[in-house]
C-alpha cells in the first residue's frame, strides 16, 4: 500500500552525477575504501560533500548496496571484463538511467519518469512537479516529514542530471552523466517536457533487459505494465509497437506478440538470462 511507502528526496548533498563518479565509487570501493573514513577526500580527489554524493549515486543506480557492490556494477565497470568501464556507450547510459528509475533508493526519479510522467506529457513546470511529489507524499503515514526546501533542491538536480544547459552560458556545466539520452528539454518560457521525439535512440536489447528484469518470473508481460517500461524511456505507444515488433523478429524463437480483441501481450516462450541479453548488445560495440 501506498501508505507505507517512506520517499526520500535527499542524501546527494545538491550534486549530480558527474561523468566519471560511477566508476570512481567503483574502484574505490573495489580496492576496500571507507567513504566515512578521513582520507577518502584524498583517495577520491574530491571534496567532502563530493564523497558522501559519490555514495549516495552509487546506491542510486544500484551499484552498491548493504551487500557490497552489485552484479551489475562489476559487469560494466570492472577493470578487466568491465563491458564500458568508462561509460562510452549511449546503451550504458540508457541502462544506468533504467537502473535509476527502477532502484527507487532516490524516489523522485521513479516518481517523475512513471507516474508523473503517466499523467502530465506535455509542458510543466518545476512547481507542478513539487506539488505532484507533495500529493505523492501525502497518500503516505509521512506526510508530516514532506519538507519544501529539500524537494526543491532534488527537483533541481534531477533537473541537471538530464536537461542540457544554455548554450550561451559559458559558466555552465556539461558533465552531467545522463545528458547526452536528451529526455528532458526546456523550453524559452522554462517550462520543461518530455523530450519524446528528440531523445537518443534506445538499443533493442537494453528495453528487453528491462521487460525480463521487471516480469520476474512471469510469461507474460501485459501491455500496461511495457507501456510503464515505456515511460521510463520515453517512449511513444508507437514506439513501443515497434521496438516490440522488433525485438519479436529478432528473438523469434523466445518472444512472441498477439492482440487478441485488443489485448496486446507480449509472451515468453522460454526464459531469457538478462544478463546474456546485455552481453549480446556489448558483443556488437
Amino acid at each position: 500500500m501506498t501508505e507505507n511507502i517512506r520517499y526520500s528526496f535527499s542524501g546527494h548533498d545538491s550534486f549530480y552525477c558527474k561523468s566519471l563518479w560511477l566508476k570512481k565509487g567503483y574502484d574505490f570501493i573495489v580496492a576496500n575504501n571507507d567513504f566515512n573514513a578521513p582520507d577518502a577526500v584524498i583517495k577520491l580527489g574530491v571534496g567532502k560533500n563530493m564523497v558522501s554524493s559519490i555514495r549516495f549515486w552509487m546506491r542510486a543506480f544500484n551499484l552498491y548496496g548493504e551487500d557490497g557492490l552489485t552484479p551489475i556494477a562489476h559487469y560494466l565497470f570492472d577493470n578487466q571484463n568491465g563491458k564500458d568501464i568508462y561509460v562510452e556507450d549511449l546503451g550504458t547510459l540508457w541502462l544506468l538511467h533504467y537502473l535509476l528509475v527502477k532502484s527507487k533508493f532516490a524516489s523522485i526519479y521513479n516518481l517523475f519518469f512513471i507516474d508523473f510522467h503517466r499523467e502530465r506529457n506535455f509542458e510543466y513546470t518545476r512547481e507542478q512537479i513539487q506539488n505532484f511529489l507533495k500529493r505523492k507524499n501525502a497518500e503516505t503515514r509521512y506526510a508530516h516529514l514532506f519538507n519544501e526546501n529539500t524537494v526543491k533542491r532534488d527537483i533541481g538536480v534531477l533537473m541537471q542530471n538530464y536537461v542540457t544547459p544554455q548554450q550561451n552560458k559559458s559558466n555552465e556545466d556539461f558533465s552531467a552523466l545522463l545528458l547526452n539520452l536528451n529526455l528532458l528539454k526546456q523550453s524559452e518560457n522554462k517550462s520543461l517536457y518530455f523530450n519524446m521525439k528528440g531523445k537518443n535512440n534506445l538499443p533493442l536489447e537494453i528495453l528487453l533487459y528491462a521487460i525480463i528484469d521487471n516480469k520476474k518470473d512471469e510469461n507474460i508481460v501485459s501491455f500496461d505494465k511495457l507501456m510503464d517500461i515505456a515511460l521510463i524511456f520515453c517512449l511513444t505507444k508507437t514506439e513501443l509497437i515497434d521496438a516490440i515488433l522488433l525485438l519479436v523478429k529478432k528473438y523469434s524463437d523466445s518472444v512472441t506478440f498477439t492482440d487478441d480483441g485488443g489485448i496486446k501481450q507480449l509472451f515468453f516462450l522460454k526464459e531469457i538470462d538478462k544478463t546474456e541479453i546485455l552481453d549480446t548488445y556489448y558483443i556488437k560495440q
